[in-house]
């Protein structure tokens, strides 16, 4: 069920949407008696709708349980960490983005991924900056900035202040947190509207 602010947008995108139809005849629009093809601003639109229409939200405990491994489940509802260079994708480098493995929302980019030699998967910064949050940690005697995504509520990692990226931080995340989707999987996925962003750095940092 989507929230009240993404119903919202979805009535205001119906609407002109709606407007745009009556003057669509088979992929193009009507122009003072003429016709002409499907511009910017409706292509946009139906980009705009697509992204607003992808809702992210936390499974049940007993859905998570079934859908998760048990390491997937200790990392993201039970905050535990998972061991350096025995992750999925510490050394992993093919384009694409990185969504919560529980809500699926965006968090990370692989060209934004670098290698820090710590053995967990490593990004300068979130692909999107709604969809992670921090929180302050001071377990095991040591004071850290957690990071979890927004929607699920999902346990990710810690972000520290010793990174390569123009912020100087570095995010160091669970694999078992996230799920990959290539770069040639993302309209299917559903995520077609970071394409442009991979293609601009096809090769990821190293």
């Amino acid at each position: 069920m989507p929230d009240a602010e993404t119903r919202a947008a979805l009535e205001v995108i119906s609407r002109f949407n709606d407007v745009f139809n009556r003057h669509d005849v088979d992929g193009v629009l009507r122009d003072g008696g003429g016709l002409r093809r499907r511009g910017p601003r409706r292509r946009a639109l139906i980009l705009l709708q697509e992204k607003q229409a992808m809702t992210y939200q936390k499974p049940t405990d007993e859905e998570m349980k079934t859908k998760l491994t048990s390491a997937q489940y200790d990392v993201t509802q039970c905050s535990a960490t998972e061991p350096p260079f025995r992750n999925e994708f510490w050394n992993h480098h093919e384009p694409g983005i990185y969504v919560d493995i529980v809500s699926g929302e965006p968090l990370f980019s692989s060209t934004d991924k670098f290698d820090s030699g710590t053995g967990w998967p490593s990004f300068v910064q979130p692909i999107e900056k709604d969809n992670v949050t921090e929180l302050s940690d001071t377990s095991h005697g040591m004071r850290r900035v957690e990071v979890r995504s927004a929607h699920g509520g999902s346990h990710l990692g810690h972000v520290f202040p010793d990174g390569p990226g123009p912020n100087g931080l570095r995010y160091c995340i669970n694999s078992a947190s996230l799920r990959f989707i290539p770069l040639a999987k993302l309209e299917e996925a559903g995520y077609g509207q970071y394409r442009a962003l991979l293609e601009k750095t096809v090769e990821p940092r190293r």
